[in-house]
């Protein structure tokens, strides 16, 4: 790979995407124009869920991930994230499949909020019922 060459990658999770770039670099994030602790916040669950598939193929310190994360909450878009790098590493070296295969970092999340049905207060929820 070119050291100018930027790898790009889309993840999702629920209703968050996350648009990832990958420059070699020194290991930093930044989603949205901020740096990675100040977009969680005190959120190191989050943080590690972020890293995971960098420190998985031993990346830590080779690349800088940029990101333009829109949609969900802040856990919605640290998975959508995750899933972006996971499938930029991919794309960058194919060797890297069967640790992150195994890791189930490729799989995207398919799990979104169920539709509210008529009739009912949300999806599965019932109006209180009386029976006098």
């Amino acid at each position: 790979m070119a050291d100018n060459k930027v790898i790009m990658a889309t993840g999702r999770r629920k209703t968050s995407i996350a648009v990832v770039k990958l420059v070699k670099g020194k290991g930093r994030v930044f989603v949205n124009g901020k740096t990675l602790d100040a977009y969680l916040g005190n959120r190191p669950a989050m943080k590690i869920l972020v890293y995971k598939p960098l420190a998985l193929t031993e990346n830590m310190e080779s690349f800088d991930v940029r990101v333009k994360a829109v949609g969900g909450g802040i856990c919605s878009q640290a998975g959508a994230i995750r899933h972006g790098i996971s499938r930029a590493l991919l794309e960058y070296n194919p060797e890297y499949r069967s640790v992150l295969k195994a890791e189930g970092l490729l799989t995207r999340d398919a799990r979104v909020k169920e539709r509210k049905k008529y009739g009912r207060k949300r999806a599965r929820k019932r109006f209180q019922f009386s029976k006098r």
